[in-house]
């Protein structure tokens, strides 16, 4: 995989990140990094602010992943002789959101249990079949936009 890509991926992790912590936590208030309730619902100020402390800690970490993509990007710009392409780095950076969700669909979600996409919910099972689905075919789409064709190197 090329470089562009490579950083494509990085910054999509960190990116999908963000997207899932700011619109998943923060905008619908889905569910927190840690629920320490069933529906994920604080019941006291002090639980609100243990999770939004987690929370943010969550953002450090993928503002930090986003930051350390970025610096890729840049090692990809100092390569003269690398050819820059607008699909390659989009389909990295789909990839990487992919890889994102789909780990932290596996590993938050099922393994460990430490939330849900929509904790309580009645389909809950299902929130988190389409979360671990959704980052699959982000992935999978990803990787074949960065796929060169044969015999361009």
């Amino acid at each position: 995989m090329q470089p562009l890509a490579r950083a494509g991926v990085v910054l999509g992790m960190g990116f999908g990140g963000l997207f899932d912590g700011i619109v998943l936590h923060q905008i619908l208030g889905w569910h927190h990094l840690i629920c320490v309730t069933e529906h994920c619902q604080p019941e006291s100020i002090e639980q609100l602010k243990q999770q939004n402390t987690q929370d943010g800690f969550f953002h450090f970490v993928v503002w930090f992943i986003s930051l350390f993509g970025v610096r890729m990007l840049y090692s990809a710009g100092l390569r003269q002789r690398e050819t820059w392409s607008g699909k390659a780095l989009a389909g990295g950076m789909l990839a990487g959101w992919g890889i994102f969700n789909f780990v932290e669909g596996v590993i938050d979600h099922q393994i460990l249990g430490v939330h849900h996409v929509l904790p309580g919910h009645p389909r809950q099972l299902l929130f988190d079949m389409l979360f671990l689905a959704s980052g699959l075919i982000l992935a999978v789409a990803g990787f074949v936009m960065t796929r060169r064709p044969r015999g361009v190197a």
